[in-house]
């Protein structure tokens, strides 16, 4: 931040991917792609579009892994329909698109109800200019929507072919996917992405068309793409996946979408926001450089990135915390013991455990935390977790120390003291992870085997996640955690 009305990107640091957005008055609301974490859709606002204050969770159990969604009002109320992929610890067999509602953004949201839509992720809403509700999807695709936004009427039918780039732009895939739709001086406006979300830093980028009807018929804007990575020396890659709105206090128009950070990709997709001009025949114009940009009118100067202690006297689940992979009735796995946090241990090894992760945004960053195993049958620990294939740092398990890396157990043995409890702490310095270990109260002592995670991200495990500092517990019993530090590093 270098003054008042400017601001730097991102605007929601760490992994935040496929950000939807509705204004709602004179607020905004936001949520984005959760995937395997619970509670998922983590509701954010906004007055300015630069600041974003964490204001509750919409998901408390996913029912399988979260993708992008779109929120809508209509008529007072709020939708936001959801897709749901098939992971190990769903019933789903194919994506299915579900919605949840509510009387206002902050809830409380409805349980999922399926809308029978099968093969198909990233709806996108929209009322006609007949009045009747739609939801397009990837493809794109279009199908009905009863009245009350609740059912299907129909089937899906394809409706949009998309628009192509050169062929000899480098990119992942064509992949059409993320409608988001919007009407602006009686022309319904078409956004959408192409060129796959992750793969070459060039792929992933935004395309827009339009029509005077939701029937189309669909012309595309002759100055697409309205944003894209052209280079992989730029600062962001594979921006993409947007929605475009009016600003505050009428200021222009603007759009947030996601994009990976140049040389760390290790923490996801990050929210990215830029203006939006209007060409002289009505299209919308992404900018050229989202580096610094001068602010929406009115915009409070940009909070910096800040640590945290957490001494779990309360259980932030959503706000701080969140069970990655999480089978149903996970959330009875943790409480707030007045003395630490009480973490119930599951599966035989760290892979096949749901540790609780929160989520980071800096390039260097020192983690702690107080480890005690609070009966036998046990391990328990600190990581730096990227899925259940890939992760590193430290556990204990009353018996001796063992050491992670690459997602396995090292064969070197440290000579950490056999105790069931020690502080844990892990410092992250640019992709350089060293870490420390000391009984309460004593001195620390250096871990003797460094670990270089640059390649933990997605296009290494082909997995859309991120890195993150990560609390587990394996096994019969339970461990409980005290103290937990976070701390960025200059």
């Amino acid at each position: 931040m270098t003054g008042q009305n400017t601001f730097r990107n991102p605007v929601l640091g760490g992994d935040r991917p496929d950000p939807a957005v509705i204004r709602v008055g004179d607020e905004y609301w936001m949520t984005y792609s959760s995937f395997e974490s619970a509670p998922g859709l983590l509701l954010y606002r906004s007055s300015d579009l630069v600041n974003w204050t964490y204001a509750g969770s919409a998901l408390a159990e996913p029912v399988g892994s979260t993708f992008a969604v779109d929120i809508a009002e209509v008529g007072g109320r709020f939708f936001i329909y959801i897709p749901f992929i098939p992971a190990p610890w769903s019933t789903l067999t194919a994506p299915a698109i579900f919605v949840i509602h509510a009387d206002s953004m902050e809830g409380p949201w409805s349980d999922p109800i399926d809308l029978g839509i099968r093969g198909a992720i990233d709806p996108g809403h929209v009322v006609g200019e007949d009045g009747k509700r739609y939801l397009f999807v990837n493809g794109i695709r279009r199908i009905q929507l009863t009245d009350d936004g609740l059912a299907t009427v129909g089937d899906l039918e394809q409706v949009y072919d998309g628009w192509r780039y050169p062929d000899e732009w480098i990119t992942e895939a064509y992949a059409l996917e993320g409608p988001k739709l919007f009407w602006r001086d009686g022309w319904l406006y078409l956004v959408s992405a192409v060129g796959g979300t992750g793969g070459p830093p060039t792929g992933h980028m935004v395309i827009v068309a339009r029509s005077r009807s939701v029937d189309g018929p669909w012309e595309n804007s002759p100055h697409n793409p309205v944003t894209r990575t052209k280079d992989a020396a730029e600062k962001w890659w594979s921006r993409g996946h947007a929605t475009i709105l009016a600003g505050p206090a009428g200021d222009g128009w603007w759009m947030l979408s996601h994009g990976y950070e140049n040389g760390y990709r290790t923490l996801g997709r990050q929210i990215l926001l830029e203006p939006v001009t209007w060409s002289d025949d009505g299209w919308p114009v992404g900018a050229t450089d989202i580096s610094e940009l001068a602010a929406p009118a009115g915009a409070a100067p940009q909070r910096t990135a800040a640590g945290f202690h957490d001494d779990f006297q309360t259980l932030r689940l959503g706000e701080r915390w969140t069970f990655h992979a999480p089978s149903p009735g996970e959330l009875g796995r943790v409480r707030a013991a007045g003395d630490g946090l009480v973490l119930a241990g599951k599966g035989a090894s760290v892979g096949d455990t749901s540790p609780l992760t929160v989520v980071v945004d800096q390039h260097a960053y020192e983690i702690e935390v107080d480890v005690e195993l609070t009966d036998g049958g046990t391990e328990a620990g600190l990581l730096l977790y990227f899925n259940d294939r890939l992760f590193c740092g430290m556990g204990v398990d009353g018996e001796r120390m063992l050491s992670y890396m690459g997602g396995h157990v090292s064969h070197w043995r440290e000579p950490a003291p056999v105790t069931r409890r020690l502080q844990l702490r892990l410092q992250n310095d640019r992709h350089i992870v060293t870490g420390w270990y000391r009984a309460p109260g004593g001195e620390w002592t250096r871990h003797q085997i460094r670990y270089e995670t640059s390649g933990y991200h997605a296009n290494t495990m082909g997995d859309l996640l991120s890195l993150r500092p990560a609390l587990f517990a394996v096994g019969t019993g339970s461990a409980r955690f005290r103290g937990f530090r976070y701390r960025p590093l200059s």
